[in-house]
């Protein structure tokens, strides 16, 4: 059995040349509505634990105005993540990318409006200091964005099994655990999309 912990990029920088064959686009519609949460334009998203880009691809499609032409409106997606392979990845593809730690955000406060962090926090060693860490990078009125998996659901629970098999030790919360997570660390949490892949919202208080 490999010997992964959360949040180790072992793994992660071996099979990213295949990535993004063995998973599917990220979902437009719902991080769209979890954006719409926002009380102020969207205009700078830090993926966090971004990967190759997946999510980046489609959040660059969701943020901004309606000209992208114009360089004030238009938006910028950075892809923040400790894999350097699945960053090779992603800046092959053109995406602004920072190699760093989830916990350590390398950026002032208040200095993006919103983090996103897709199909990724169950494997982040220590999911509170992310967190804190978006918080406190996500200006007032701003919006930390969390897409991941309900380990109560069928499915989730195969998932689990299977992660457990290739040797992670990933931590998985149920949408409405992870809402009241986000309550917890000073944000308005809310789950925009239940079930099994799941998407929850924590608003910065202007």
């Amino acid at each position: 059995m490999l010997d992964h912990g959360p949040g180790d990029v072992r793994f992660f920088d071996r099979v990213a040349p295949l990535y993004d064959r063995l998973m599917p686009a990220a979902r437009a519609a719902p991080l769209a509505d979890a954006l719409a949460v926002s009380r102020r334009p969207v205009r700078t998203v830090l993926d966090v634990a971004g990967g190759t880009g997946r999510a980046a691809r489609t959040l660059s499609g969701l943020v901004g105005g309606a000209d992208p032409d114009d360089e004030v409106a238009r938006g910028r997606v950075v892809v923040l993540d400790r894999s350097r392979e699945m960053l090779r990845v992603a800046r092959s593809r053109d995406h602004e990318c920072v190699a760093a730690d989830a916990g350590h955000l390398p950026v002032p406060d208040d200095a993006v409006d919103a983090v996103t962090v897709v199909d990724a926090l169950h494997h982040v060693r220590d999911q509170r200091a992310l967190v804190r860490e978006a918080r406190r990078a996500v200006a007032p009125g701003g919006v930390v964005v969390v897409a991941d998996f309900d380990p109560t659901t069928v499915r989730g629970r195969a998932l689990v099994a299977a992660e457990r098999h290739v040797g992670f030790d990933s931590v998985f919360s149920t949408p409405d655990d992870l809402a009241r997570f986000l309550e917890r660390e000073g944000l308005e949490g809310r789950v925009v999309e239940p079930g099994f892949g799941y998407v929850v919202v924590g608003r910065v208080p202007a």
